[in-house]
């Protein structure tokens, strides 16, 4: 059975953020919320941690897998930026929106599109998120907490929980109760920048910035 953590949404506990932490960098599989849906993460640098996800979402080699960073400025660590991108991305985070970019050397072989060397990064406008990302001082992966093999849209989160207690190590219950809003995902790696999917916030996206697909 995973183990459950109960977090203030607005004010999390530091000794649980703490506990959390150690068990990621031990190769802990968590289930946790976002700014938009919940997510299976992990240390994006415990590699056998990201195998587990892929695994769990049954992701083939060829698909790349979304990470959390701090901020843009953290993103420049893990993907190349051009100044049109970092304009974009300066009116946009902390928000609902994933960014297609290449990516640098720190990012593993496992995480990226291993054709287009490319990689999708999200900066959550999420309190926990934000509160973990801190004290783990490493991108965490943030896949849908949605199996190949059920497409169920859980709407409270002992559903959710129930259903992924024996695939995951641990759980984040912040009170909140699951979405069913997908981030916006934006290809940066052309001119302009296109929208690949429309989730949550598209509508707010600069149309003189953005194509719609």
């Amino acid at each position: 059975m995973a183990a459950i953590f109960e977090l203030h949404p607005v004010n999390p506990q530091p000794r649980a953020i703490a506990q959390i932490v150690e068990a990621l960098k031990e190769g802990a599989v968590m289930l946790y919320p976002t700014d938009t849906v919940y997510a299976i993460g992990c240390d994006m640098n415990h590699k056998g941690a990201v195998q587990r996800v892929r695994q769990l979402k049954q992701l083939s080699n060829d698909k790349p897998v979304t990470f959390l960073c701090s901020s843009l400025s953290n993103i420049a660590q893990y993907a190349y930026v051009s100044d049109s991108a970092y304009r974009l991305m300066r009116r946009l985070i902390p928000g609902p929106y994933t960014f297609l970019l290449p990516a640098t050397k720190l990012v593993p072989r496992l995480v990226q599109n291993p054709k287009r060397k490319t990689t999708g990064i999200r900066v959550p406008d999420h309190v926990v998120s934000q509160a973990l990302l801190t004290a783990l001082g490493n991108p965490i992966i943030s896949t849908s907490a949605r199996l190949p093999d059920d497409e169920t849209y859980y709407v409270n989160t002992a559903d959710l929980f129930d259903a992924f207690d024996k695939r995951v190590d641990l759980m984040i219950d912040t009170g909140e109760p699951p979405t069913q809003q997908m981030s916006s995902i934006l290809d940066l790696t052309v001119e302009p920048p296109l929208l690949v999917r429309k989730g949550r916030g598209w509508e707010a996206l600069p149309a003189e910035m953005v194509t719609v697909e």
